[in-house]
């Protein structure tokens, strides 16, 4: 359980970067008002705040996959890195379309497949909650 659990947080992972990449990249491109939509105030902290969040679904992913070759119990480092993964994914994949705008919201972007993925794989090998708790039982 805790290698598949650690395999889709690695996949999780791909796609919230895949969605930072994006959305960067179109508010770099984007303008609006004679600017790039990337020097708004709003949309630099959202994708900042994204930022933050890939890289510390990467940290834990990272720490699940060696806890996997080292052979040792991975059962908890497995479980935050779904936690991390899956929420992440699901907020950055909200952020891409909302980051988009109107053409994120059409079936013509790519950014609808990212959103469905990211809501369709987070109840996969443990319910993000159910983790949650499994984390904090571990914990205590």
């Amino acid at each position: 359980m805790s290698l598949a659990a650690t395999a889709l947080a690695a996949e999780q992972l791909g796609g919230a970067q895949a969605c930072l990449d994006a959305s960067a990249s179109y508010a770099r491109e984007r303008v609006q008002f004679g600017r790039a939509i990337g020097s708004f105030q709003a949309v630099k902290h959202r994708i900042a705040d994204d930022l933050v969040e890939v890289e510390l679904a990467r940290v834990l992913v990272e720490a699940a996959v060696a806890s996997i070759c080292a052979g040792e119990d991975s059962g908890l480092p497995a479980s935050l890195a779904k936690v991390a993964a899956a929420t992440a994914y699901q907020r950055l994949a909200a952020d891409n379309i909302q980051n988009h705008g109107g053409i994120g919201y059409t079936w013509e972007h790519d950014a609808h497949l990212y959103f469905r993925r990211a809501f369709g794989t987070a109840p996969l090998f443990g319910d993000v909650d159910e983790l949650r708790d499994l984390i904090a039982a571990e914990v205590m």
